[in-house]
């Protein structure tokens, strides 16, 4: 991210900032973002000052930051302190049904709900579904497919939780064993888009077979830095915080039984710009 935060500035000589008032100058970099104002810092001393500022990385905080404060276990001596830890450091929300964080170098805000917040079919069903504990995790339960052959999750989340005027990727986020069979190797249908209007559908792997077998039109897994796995279900553009968004995974046109999924649960971040 630009000059990351930590490291040591590299000025490179006077700036015509520096005949401007610090307050006004980080006035202007708030109306940038948190990765432009990292990069600020490194022009001049006095640009330094202002990339610096309180009043700068409170514009940069969610409106809320106040009451999530207390979940940290220290005190933070800057806002631009609260901020780097609001997007390394995940947040508990909503009765830990939900977790939070900032994107490091925009500051949009990012949504990972809980798998008891959607709708599994069979998922009260010990035989079917388990809800165990792993340290892994997010949250205190999360969901293990145990057998099904009938596999289906549908769920969603309120727009007012993002940032508006942003397009959002959604994924599943999860783990296999032993291959995940009846399950991992198939096509399983996905689709993300707003109550009330027809969502995209598309096709995911949760495996994928090796080969000729495995098809182009079907979105590939990803290996995530926290170990997990990531699968897209779709995007949508959050316009105004005013709709609620639907999810859906399905797999129930096969009739093999299906086993070794693990679901941490369903995240919402920026889409990647192409």
């Amino acid at each position: 991210m630009g000059q990351s935060h930590g490291r040591e500035s590299i000025i490179s000589g006077p700036s015509p900032f520096d005949s401007l008032p610090v307050d006004c100058i980080s006035s202007i970099i708030s109306f940038t973002s948190p990765r432009d104002a990292c990069n600020a810092a490194s022009v001049s001393k006095t640009l330094e000052s202002a990339a610096k500022s309180d009043s700068l990385w409170e514009k940069f905080l969610p409106s809320e930051y106040t009451s999530l404060v207390p979940q940290y276990s220290r005190v933070f001596s800057s806002k631009k302190e609260l901020y780097f830890a609001l997007c390394d450091e995940p947040l508990l929300i909503e009765d830990g049904k939900k977790s939070f964080w900032l994107e490091k170098a925009s500051g949009k805000r990012c949504i990972m709900i809980s798998p008891k917040e959607v709708s599994i079919t069979w998922g009260s069903s010990p035989e079917h579904w388990q809800w165990i504990s792993i340290p892994e995790s997010r949250f205190e339960k999360i969901a293990e497919l145990i057998d099904v052959c009938w596999f289906e999750i549908r769920g969603g989340m309120h727009t007012r939780y993002l940032t508006p005027g942003t397009r959002y990727s959604v994924y599943i986020v999860f783990n296999t064993k032993n291959g995940c069979p009846g399950l991992g190797d198939l096509p399983v249908d996905a689709g993300v888009g707003l109550v009330g209007q027809e969502s995209p559908q598309k096709l995911i792997y949760f495996v994928g077979p090796r080969g000729r077998d495995r098809r182009r039109d079907v979105t590939r897994p990803e290996a995530r830095d926290d170990g997990w796995m990531e699968a897209e279900l779709g995007q949508f553009y959050n316009d105004s915080c005013c709709d609620d968004i639907s999810l859906s995974v399905v797999k129930t046109n096969t009739p093999d039984w299906k086993s070794g999924l693990i679901i941490q649960g369903f995240e919402f971040r920026p889409a990647k710009t192409r």
